[in-house]
């Protein structure tokens, strides 16, 4: 079987990286896609950019949303192919990344989980991140890399779509959802996006702690639970933002190049 493809993008004000990212969509060496493009009402050139490229887009929507899920949302509920990619504004899809997709399909598999490039465009470093496939403990150190998930779109119609309350975790929380209800996760081995570092997530700690307390409630996870998972979050994103400060804005990198050091901050959550 050939399965139908969508692939949605969701946009906001994203007239500096959009361009790269449609590019890297529409190039696909493959025919059965189908491309979403769910713009939050921007005000700066990014619908000029669109307009542009309106011929390889089978679906454009510019109006005001409730956040990132709620964009993630309505493009899954207008998509048609069987399976759902979601590549951001910001984020680039892999030459030959949707075949490599179309030739692992399974009909028993729910989710395709492919290896992620983390990128910082300024220095053109990437290291690689490999997807994690159990979601069965109380964490948020999962190498979640929802920029080469695939998701078979009847999955969200019996597990759920994502949840609108959340902004910064939405997609740890979709994920441990799917896999608590059982969904089946399938490894791609082979990367199929690469991630622009920026964005939702260099956002200061403070600002996700109610999107830490609800994801952990969503687990079951108790009062106590969350506080705990919150205080070594804190003192993880003290310890990165000093690193910075000491050793410059690439640590991340050499964070992933040092086992030792991978090793600590893996363990944090």
């Amino acid at each position: 079987m050939t399965p139908r493809i969508s692939i949605i993008t969701i946009t906001f004000n994203s007239e500096s990286t959009l361009e790269e990212t449609i590019r890297s969509v529409v190039s696909q060496d493959y025919q059965e896609m189908e491309y979403l493009i769910i713009d939050g009402g921007s005000i700066d050139r990014t619908l000029d950019i669109v307009e542009q490229y309106k011929e390889k887009i089978d679906v454009i929507i510019s109006e005001p949303d409730k956040g990132i899920s709620d964009a993630f949302n309505k493009g899954i509920s207008r998509a048609t192919g069987e399976i759902v990619g979601i590549i951001n504004s910001d984020d680039i899809l892999l030459p030959g990344a949707l075949t490599k997709i179309a030739q692992a399909y399974n009909p028993e598999t729910d989710v395709y989980s492919g290896l992620m490039y983390c990128w910082n465009d300024k220095t053109d470093e990437k290291f690689l991140f490999y997807p994690d496939l159990t979601f069965d403990k109380l964490k948020l150190q999962y190498s979640v890399t929802h920029q080469s998930r695939f998701i078979r779109r009847d999955a969200y119609e019996r597990f759920g779509m994502f949840q609108v309350e959340l902004r910064y975790m939405m997609d740890i929380d979709l994920l441990c959802r799917f896999y608590r209800q059982g969904a089946v996760f399938q490894l791609v081995d082979a990367p199929l996006a690469m991630f622009r570092l920026g964005g939702t997530t260099n956002d200061p700690i403070y600002k996700k702690k109610e999107d830490y307390r609800l994801f952990v409630r969503n687990f079951g996870g108790t009062e106590w639970d969350f506080r705990w998972i919150w205080l070594q979050a804190v003192i993880k994103y003290s310890m990165i933002q000093l690193g910075y400060k000491l050793f410059g804005s690439n640590l991340r990198f050499k964070i992933q190049r040092h086992p030792m050091l991978k090793k600590i901050f893996d363990y944090l959550p």
